[in-house]
C-alpha cells in the first residue's frame, strides 16, 4: 500500500505550517510493501520505484543498468494508481499515473530496502566493509598473515586477503619465491598494477646520489606513499628479496586513522586545522628518461561530506616549501602537524620482514617507515614495490563475494 510516514506527520506538524508539511509528506511519498517471514516491512521513495523499474523499456539486462529515455523528460509528481502483489511469483506489481506498469520481484525489493539497518549493512559490508582503527599496542591482535601460492591458487584466501585489507588496513604475506615478478603475478589475481613516474614496480635499496628519500640507507620517517598525486596509489606491496642484517631497517607502521581520531577527541581544534589547511605535496626530478614535477594540494586529514576519513597525507620530505595558505593560518598548521606527527610516533609498532614477506597495506590510511640500516657490498637490504588501486581491490572483492551470494540486480 501507499502511505507517508505518520510519525514524521505528527513531528512534522507540531512545527510547521501546513503548506510546508504538505510539502515535507508529498517529498516522502513512500510505497509500503509486507515482507512475509520478515520483523517489518519494505519501504521505498515511489518516485525511485517509478526510476529503476525493470521492464525491458526502462532496463537493459546485459548490460545490468536503466534505459535513459524516462529521464529524457522525467515526471518527478508521478504517482502510484495501483499496487498489488503476486504471491505465487514473490512480485509488486505497480500502476502508475503515467500510464506505465512496473514489476519487482520481491528478492531484488529486499537489498535494496531503504529501511536504516538494511541500508547500514550495505554500506558497511558489501560496499566497502567498514574500517576497524587500531593502537599499536593492538597490531599484534589484529595481525593477519596470509600464505603467497594459497593467494594465487585460492579465491576463498584471496577474498579474506581483501578483506582484511579493507578492515586492518594491512596484512602480511609469507614465502613468495624471491623472484622480481612476485607482485606482478599478485596484483594480477586483484586486477592490474597502479603505474607511478616510478614504473610498474620499482626498487627500493640505497642508491648513491639518490632522487628519492626512500632510496637512501638513513632513517625512514613515517609517511604515506605519493601525497602528490590527486589519485594516490591506494594499496602499498613490499617484496623483501635481501634484508640487512644489522640491527636496523625495522619496519614501522601506525594506523594514522586511529591518530586522527585521538585528535579528534582530544585535541579539536588541532584536528579542524590538519582537516582544513591545504598542504602543498611535490615530486620533482627524474627516473630514467622520464623527468617530471607533481604537485597536489590537500589537507593531512581528508574527510568525506559524511565526516568520515577517506585519505591521510604525510611526507616531510615530499611537503613542498610552498605554502600557499594566509599567514595567521601557518603557525596553528605547524603546532597541529607537530602533535599529529608525536602521536603517530607513539602509536607505531615495528617488526622486521624476511626475504620472501610481502608486506600490503592501505597507503590512504597508515604511515609507514623504517629505522636506518648500514649498508654494504656483504649487507643488502632490497625491497620491491608496487602498487594497486583501491577501487580495483574493491571490485575484486565485490565480485569474490558475489560469486558465493549471488545478489540480484
Amino acid at each position: 500500500m501507499f502511505q507517508a510516514d505518520p510519525q514524521l506527520s505528527r513531528t512534522l506538524g507540531r512545527l510547521q505550517p501546513k503548506a510546508e508539511l504538505d510539502q515535507q509528506q508529498d517529498q516522502l511519498r513512500m510505497v509500503i510493501v509486507e515482507s512475509p517471514g520478515q520483523l517489518q516491512d519494505m519501504q521505498f521513495p515511489d518516485i525511485w520505484l517509478r526510476d529503476n523499474c525493470r521492464c525491458g523499456e526502462c532496463y537493459l539486462p546485459q548490460t545490468l543498468s536503466r534505459l535513459p529515455q524516462l529521464w529524457n523528460n522525467l515526471d518527478t509528481s508521478v504517482r502510484v494508481q495501483q499496487q498489488s502483489v503476486d504471491v505465487d511469483q514473490q512480485v509488486l506489481c505497480i500502476q502508475w499515473s503515467d500510464g506505465h506498469a512496473s514489476q519487482y520481484p520481491f528478492a531484488w525489493l529486499r537489498e535494496r530496502d531503504f529501511a536504516l539497518a538494511n541500508r547500514t549493512r550495505y554500506l558497511s559490508d558489501f560496499y566497502r566493509p567498514a574500517p576497524r582503527h587500531w593502537s599499536g599496542l593492538e597490531f599484534g591482535h589484529i595481525r593477519r598473515e596470509f600464505q603467497y601460492q594459497e593467494l594465487l591458487a585460492s579465491d576463498e584466501q584471496l577474498l579474506q586477503w581483501l578483506h582484511q585489507l579493507a578492515v586492518y588496513g594491512v596484512a602480511l604475506v609469507k614465502q613468495a619465491p624471491l623472484e622480481f615478478d612476485v607482485l606482478r603475478r599478485l596484483c594480477n589475481r586483484v586486477g592490474f598494477m597502479r603505474r607511478t613516474t616510478y614504473g610498474d614496480e620499482f626498487s627500493v635499496r640505497a642508491q648513491p646520489g639518490a632522487s628519492n628519500y626512500a632510496y637512501l640507507a638513513a632513517p625512514l620517517p613515517l609517511h604515506t606513499d605519493m601525497p602528490y598525486f590527486e589519485y594516490k596509489p591506494g594499496v602499498t606491496l613490499l617484496h623483501t628479496l635481501e634484508q640487512s642484517d644489522s640491527p636496523g631497517g625495522v619496519n614501522l607502521l601506525t594506523d594514522a586513522y586511529h591518530v586522527a581520531d585521538l585528535m579528534r577527541e582530544r585535541y579539536p581544534a588541532q584536528f579542524r586545522v590538519l582537516c582544513q589547511t591545504p598542504v602543498d605535496w611535490a615530486d620533482i626530478g627524474r627516473d630514467g628518461e622520464l623527468e617530471f614535477h607533481n604537485i597536489w594540494r590537500a589537507p593531512v586529514i581528508n574527510l568525506d561530506a559524511e565526516g568520515r576519513y577517506v585519505r591521510i597525507n604525510h611526507s616531510i620530505p615530499q611537503r613542498d616549501s610552498h605554502f600557499s595558505v594566509p599567514l595567521e593560518r601557518v603557525r596553528p598548521w605547524y603546532e597541529a602537524m607537530a602533535l599529529f606527527v608525536r602521536l603517530a610516533n607513539e602509536q607505531a609498532c615495528s617488526f622486521k620482514t624476511t626475504p620472501g614477506d610481502v608486506l600490503t597495506f592501505n597507503n590512504l590510511r597508515l604511515v609507514h617507515g623504517r629505522t636506518g640500516y648500514d649498508d654494504t657490498d656483504r649487507n643488502v637490504r632490497h625491497i620491491v614495490g608496487a602498487f594497486l588501486d583501491w577501487d580495483i581491490v574493491y571490485s575484486r572483492l565485490r565480485v569474490l563475494r558475489n560469486a558465493t551470494s549471488k545478489p540480484t540486480h
